[in-house]
């Protein structure tokens, strides 16, 4: 120290040099006074104390606090700094999901449930709500029915769910898997692109059934689905055939990737009337109400 002379600093000297850092950043002596009933600092605002007695050493000390309306404030900008991190986060979910922009706001909040569609939307949103529990028994779902009647739909919406938890979670279709691996250059593509696959918690994948009957594409849907079947986590598959079409498949190559389905996946069969159908026609009578019908 000064002059080699050593000084030595007590616990209450040490509490002491802290209480004046905290002071500082507080600014406690913006918009205050002090209280005679207390001798303590109190805001103008909310007359809250702005300091609280502590003893150390038998020594007092006043140590800076927040008063209500200081801490309301903070409270306040914790919560949209949180949000603020959440969106970003959730943002790099849905990045990260492969899923179509178009199905982002699909939501079980705005679902369309109908007659046609209440058993489904019961099903699938308990899937969401029940998800802990469907991956500690590796459970899927197989949304089967005809063009239009909201497969696809419903799939993103537990997509969307399960996002909004920060659960990950990938949804593509096998079509556009089998592009992509048409595009690999090397092995070591191929395998990172199965990893991705294979990494969330839930993979949706869309219009099995879809793909070309060769035996390129239907080696590589059977790896994806025997491989995410052999990790241990859900998968919920679309398709336009139904449970008795897969079934009675005669080609073996077919019968070995159905097999590994109907094992981990709980069949739920769409029957509403198509939605595309019905959007075509109310699309085409506005059409003709506005080229057709008088000024």
């Amino acid at each position: 120290m000064t002059d080699g002379l050593q000084k030595t600093f007590t616990g209450s000297d040490m509490f002491q040099m802290l209480v004046n850092a905290v002071e500082k950043n507080v600014g406690i002596n913006d918009g205050s006074y002090v209280d005679e009933s207390d001798g303590l600092i109190h805001c103008e605002k909310c007359k809250g104390a702005m300091q609280h007695l502590v003893e150390i050493q038998d020594k007092q000390f006043r140590v800076p606090v927040m008063c209500d309306c200081r801490r309301a404030i903070n409270e306040e900008k914790q919560d949209k700094q949180k949000m603020r991190e959440e969106m970003q986060r959730l943002h790099a979910l849905k990045s990260a999901s492969l899923m179509d922009a178009k199905f982002f706001s699909s939501t079980f909040a705005t679902y369309d449930k109908n007659k046609h569609n209440a058993r489904q939307f019961k099903i699938c949103k308990r899937y969401a709500d029940k998800f802990t529990v469907m991956v500690e028994r590796n459970q899927g779902l197989l949304l089967y029915g005809g063009i239009g009647t909201g497969k696809t739909h419903t799939a993103a919406c537990i997509a969307n769910t399960l996002m909004s938890r920060f659960v990950p979670v990938v949804m593509t279709s096998f079509v556009k898997i089998l592009q992509n691996t048409q595009n690999f250059r090397s092995d070591d593509d191929e395998d990172k692109f199965m990893t991705r696959l294979m990494r969330p918690k839930l993979l949706i994948i869309d219009d099995l059934g879809a793909e070309r009957s060769t035996d390129y594409a239907l080696e590589k849907v059977y790896n994806v689905i025997d491989s995410r079947y052999r990790s241990g986590k859900p998968m919920i598959l679309t398709t336009n055939l139904t449970p008795a079409e897969m079934q009675a498949a005669a080609d073996i190559r077919y019968s070995r990737i159905y097999d590994r389905v109907f094992e981990v996946c709980y069949p739920v069969e769409f029957t509403s009337p198509s939605w595309r159908k019905h959007e075509t026609v109310v699309r085409q009578r506005e059409m003709q109400k506005l080229f057709e019908e008088g000024d």
